[in-house]
């Protein structure tokens, strides 16, 4: 008993470190004793399958502490990586809200964890509904447990690889949120362009009071155009991330 109680602790500790921290599995939203409810059925699922891989129980308190640390840590750098996936739709909302005249708006974003411009959350809370509507949170668990076959527990972590992942994790969700966010870039520049140039030809039209909502209409239509295509584009930049934590087929 000692011994299955120990294997379930490991397993527990880290799936309960990424439920915390994963996308749409760990919402701030979610109560959390639902998530701890789904931290420890995932981890009674997953403890049946890698029963036989994991370590026998330690003589040592030093070595039993050791490896539940261990653990730990390799649950929330994954979920961390994980995570940092959604900072491309952050990313792009706020680029979307400053091109429309829109970034005064602040709201809470529950992904994020702070205030940020209503644009981004709303991009980030459609990202969580379109996670769960395509069964994508399906390859996240699979995810936790592959995690068992590219991180064995007792291994030897390799944080150069781990801090890899995480350069190139962060580099790609900017540059996607950029890419999102290029129609509105490119309608920004043209918009104040030619806003100036009225405003050199007219002095005494007040460009302001025409330009505000003239700019947040338009910028509505744009988004409304090109929303479906960058979440698409959003989905598979998310599945193409969850699969560098999976085994090959």
């Amino acid at each position: 008993m000692p011994a299955e109680i120990f294997a379930f602790l490991l397993v527990f500790s880290r799936m309960g470190a990424m439920v915390m921290l994963m996308p749409a599995l760990g919402e701030t939203a979610i109560p959390q004793r639902v998530r701890l409810v789904m931290a420890l059925s995932i981890s009674f699922i997953i403890y049946s399958l890698v029963r036989e891989s994991l370590p026998a129980l330690p003589g040592s308190p030093y070595m039993l502490g050791m490896l539940i640390i261990f653990e730990i840590l390799i649950g929330l750098l994954i979920g961390s990586a994980i995570r940092l996936l959604m900072s491309a739709l952050h990313t792009a909302g706020t680029i979307i809200a400053m091109q429309t005249g829109l970034a005064m708006a602040q709201a809470f974003d529950p992904a994020q964890g702070a205030q940020s411009a209503l644009m981004a959350t709303f991009l980030t809370l459609m990202a969580v509904v379109l996670i769960f509507v395509t069964n994508m949170h399906h390859m996240m668990i699979a995810a936790m447990y592959d995690s068992y076959s590219l991180f064995p527990v007792g291994a030897d972590l390799e944080m150069a690889n781990f801090a890899e992942i995480v350069v190139n994790t962060v580099a790609n969700s900017f540059l996607l949120g950029v890419q999102i966010a290029s129609p509105f870039i490119v309608y920004g520049l043209v918009f104040n362009i030619g806003l100036g140039i009225l405003a050199r030809l007219m002095p005494q039209l007040q460009v302001f009071f025409i330009a505000m909502p003239l700019n947040i209409a338009a910028g509505f239509m744009i988004l409304g155009s090109v929303l479906a295509a960058s979440m698409n584009w959003f989905l598979q930049y998310m599945e193409s991330g969850l699969g560098a934590f999976m085994r090959a087929p």
